[in-house]
């Protein structure tokens, strides 16, 4: 396994074909021995594919050759078995590309299988009956959260410099805080989601991807932003490439910062700690640092969050219903899946409406206190990673893996998604185990440039890159069997 390759960034790997040091063909074969030798052990992938393009024809794109992978979860590719990690959709072929992955091909990326995902994307893991569970690369005994935790995982392992994810309550930021990776959440309506789907939840599904590079993950989204015709939203334009925001100084920013949580949850003293230090390295860095946080959603708006998620698990099942063109047969989804069904079936059409109108007043709140504030800082998540099997329901506790998720989940990371503005988890730390740590940062509706700006600054000031997941370095020793 060529090591040097392994943790190259895309934009460097794709500067190695453009130099000559490489070919296009050559970085393929390496990316395909990666995932040979390291998927075993992670489960990372659930569907793997062979490119029909020649690398070598992409030599002129942003990333030609750069090896890439896709989460099984809403983005489509003609051809490719597409499961959403459920049982009733095992046999189920797309028929059609996402306009998304067509994005992905233009800019020379090759993409060499799906990745593992909760049910539906139901849940903050990625453990599905259908295809296993995918382990964390820093402790193969953990989750990795999710639902976008087979990227997360491939990206930590090396196996891929940066893979799709989607995230319509956390699902790119929890992963990457679990797995030491760079999770950016675009604002709403950047990157496309046909032409399958209009939006997901009236707009608080997102896609783009996790990486090890702040770099990579804003010149995938250079490649990828636009709006695609009928869009219903559109982001703001932008003023630069997002690339070249990233080596950009942020200047002094008003950063509201809290770490404790609005539920009174117990927060993890490493993470506490995490928090204080780049509190800290913040205030160094010339930035004007406050404890503050947004106004609570409080008792309308949490009502509000169960009916416009009941009214989306709703649409999921009627959905591939409609698409499968049967109800699933008994065993077919998972128990966590289908009490959520039944439980969320009866959400009308207009409480629906009702609880999407209390998050779009919210939204106005949330607006209003980033007339004060440019970015507003929390851990992402409050507890160091689960044991594998934790976080899913059983037939006898269907719902018991919600209930284990609020020991990590306790930082409103879903706000970005009510609001559609852009969030990011940066890998900032390790706790005493030597688990990273991810911090949380959210941005103002149509500004990914000042996250990316801070990014950047923050990568310079307390480089991740060299941190790399020594488990998973044991595991493929050939001394270790």
């Amino acid at each position: 396994m060529d090591e040097v390759l392994r943790w190259t960034d895309a934009v460097g790997q794709a500067e190695l074909v453009r130099s000559g040091a490489v070919s296009a063909g050559e970085l393929l074969d390496a990316g395909r021995d990666r995932i040979q030798a390291i998927d075993p052990l992670l489960h990372c992938i659930v569907a793997h594919m062979d490119p029909a393009t020649d690398p070598g024809e992409q030599a002129a794109a942003q990333f030609p050759g750069v090896p890439f992978l896709v989460k099984d979860l809403a983005l489509e590719i003609a051809g490719v078995p597409f499961t959403e990690g459920s049982r009733w959709l095992k046999d189920n072929v797309s028929a059609h590309d996402q306009e998304l992955a067509r994005r992905y091909r233009q800019a020379g990326l090759v993409i060499l299988g799906k990745t593992n995902t909760a049910e539906f994307g139901l849940s903050p893991h990625c453990e599905p009956a259908l295809h296993g569970p995918t382990r964390n690369p820093w402790n193969l005994a953990l989750s990795t959260s999710g639902s976008s935790g087979g990227s997360a995982a491939a990206v930590a392992s090396g196996m891929v410099p940066m893979a799709h994810g989607n995230d319509l309550g956390g699902s790119l930021r929890y992963p990457a805080a679990w797995c030491g990776v760079f999770g950016f959440k675009p604002t709403r309506g950047r990157v496309p989601m046909g032409p399958e789907y209009g939006d997901v939840a009236s707009g608080l599904a997102v896609e783009h991807a996790l990486t090890r590079s702040v770099r990579d993950s804003a010149a995938l989204l250079d490649a990828t932003a636009g709006p695609s015709q009928g869009d219903p939203y559109w982001a703001p334009p932008i003023e630069r490439p997002f690339l070249q925001e990233v080596a950009q100084p942020p200047g002094k920013l008003r950063i509201a910062a809290t770490a404790t949580p609005n539920s009174g949850q117990h927060v993890h003293p490493d993470y506490v700690r995490v928090f204080e230090e780049t509190v800290d390295m913040l205030s160094g860095l010339g930035h004007s640092v406050h404890e503050a946080h947004p106004e609570p959603l409080g008792r309308p708006g949490h009502q509000a969050v169960r009916n416009v998620y009941g009214g989306a698990v709703s649409w999921i099942e009627a959905y591939w219903t409609q698409r499968m063109g049967r109800r699933p047969e008994p065993g077919e989804i998972e128990p966590f899946t289908a009490a959520n069904f039944e439980r969320c079936r009866p959400v009308t059409a207009s409480e629906y409406l009702l609880g999407m109108e209390e998050l779009q007043r919210f939204s106005r709140r949330l607006a209003g206190f980033f007339e004060d504030f440019d970015v507003w800082l929390t851990p992402t998540v409050g507890w160091p990673p689960l044991p594998l099997g934790t976080l899913g329901g059983t037939e006898a506790e269907p719902l018991r893996g919600e209930k284990e998720a609020g020991r990590f989940l306790m930082f409103d990371g879903e706000y970005a998604n009510f609001s559609g503005n852009p969030a990011m988890s940066v890998p900032l730390g390790v706790d005493s185990d030597g688990l990273p740590v991810g911090m949380s940062f959210l941005g103002r509706f149509g500004d990914e440039a000042t996250l990316f700006r801070l990014a950047g600054q923050l990568e310079r000031a307390a480089p991740w890159a060299n941190r790399k997941p020594a488990a998973l370095a044991r595991a493929l020793s050939p001394s270790s069997s």
